[in-house]
């Protein structure tokens, strides 16, 4: 066999008989021994040796497997979008924390920007999941998703009647920020979102239209523009933007996501805007980035981990046939004002 044979040469899969064979026992007591269900059932010196054939033969146990012989499960699915996004990735975290050891976590995730497809999901549902996670969606994905079996929304304002849904009271921080640009005297500002169209976007983007409204702060049709979830995306739409908008007097942008924001502040600074004597910039989300940015960025702080562990908790009481106490639960938001925005 030539080198590229041997490199191509797959090594066989390693079987619980191959391992009952190494260490003298049944396969039925490998199965006991890898499953972690001994106890009283198998002698410590039979224990001993399947430990050390399964480690010699490098045997992994083929739990998807025979979780699908069975007709059950242990995977859970969460569907996010973005994974490279580091608010997703604390919420994959906290989602982790709370399932334990017991539940394999397997992702959907879309690229930048984009939404999820229920026919990728629906691909994933043969793997017979034993609960299912979805972060942000649309109606228009859950109606087409049509999904059976213990589900869970995550950051899904208005679509509570879909499924039990864990939410963030993203209203409340955006309120705060109008308020806060306001009382700074900031009279003409402008708002760059994002373009994937899902519920929470549209009520951050409301709330604070209507309490900048409110609080004489002026955001004029043409000072809203949607972009993807990218920095380069963002800069390149401030770029776009700015001229006009500096004619208009606006002296305050807020983004929808930390992400936009840094894109703001990249081209605001090769544009030659002071930040924040000539213009305040803010985001959401509060991105572990925000507070050591050049200048540190204010933000609404979205609790990322506890979003993920609490609809983690709710979804394993589902998958546990339990009835949940909350089935709607929503966490709380919070402005937090660092150096990019200052009175002016």
């Amino acid at each position: 066999m030539d080198t590229l044979d041997r490199r191509n040469a797959r090594a066989p899969r390693v079987t619980a008989a191959m391992v009952a064979a190494r260490a003298g026992v049944s396969t039925a007591t490998v199965s006991l021994v890898a499953n972690g269900k001994t106890q009283g059932r198998v002698s410590d010196d039979n224990v001993s040796r399947v430990r050390t054939a399964i480690a010699e033969l490098g045997y992994v146990v083929d739990s998807i497997g025979s979780s699908l012989a069975r007709g059950v499960s242990s995977i859970v699915i969460l569907v996010t979008p973005d994974v490279s996004n580091p608010f997703f990735a604390n919420v994959i975290a906290g989602v982790r924390e709370s399932l334990g050891p017991e539940y394999q976590l397997l992702l959907s995730v879309t690229d930048a920007g984009e939404s999820p497809q229920a026919d990728d999901v629906r691909k994933l549902l043969a793997l017979r999941p034993a609960g299912l996670l979805v972060g942000a969606p649309s109606g228009q994905f859950l109606e087409d998703l049509s999904a059976a079996g213990p589900l869970v929304l995550l950051d899904a304002p208005g679509l509570e009647s879909y499924a039990p849904s864990v939410n963030l009271d993203v209203a409340q921080g955006a309120r705060e920020l109008a308020r806060h640009l306001a009382a700074s005297g900031h009279t003409h500002a402008a708002y760059v979102d994002g373009v994937t169209g899902t519920a929470t976007f549209q009520l951050r983007r409301e709330a604070f239209l209507e309490e900048a409204s409110r609080c004489g702060l002026s955001v004029a049709d043409g000072h809203v523009i949607s972009t993807s979830i990218d920095v380069g995306a963002a800069a390149a739409a401030f770029a776009d933007a700015w001229p006009d908008w500096q004619r208009a007097g606006v002296t305050a942008v807020v983004c929808g996501t930390d992400t936009h924001a840094y894109g703001v502040l990249q081209e605001a600074r090769v544009a030659g805007v002071r930040i924040p004597d000539e213009l305040a910039v803010a985001g959401f989300d509060d991105l572990p980035y925000s507070a050591t940015s050049n200048p540190s960025l204010t933000t609404v702080h979205l609790p990322a981990t506890p979003l993920g562990r609490k609809a983690g908790e709710q979804l394993k009481g589902l998958m546990e046939g339990l009835a949940l106490d909350e089935p709607h639960v929503t966490l709380e938001s919070s402005l937090v004002v660092r150096g990019s925005t200052a009175p002016v």
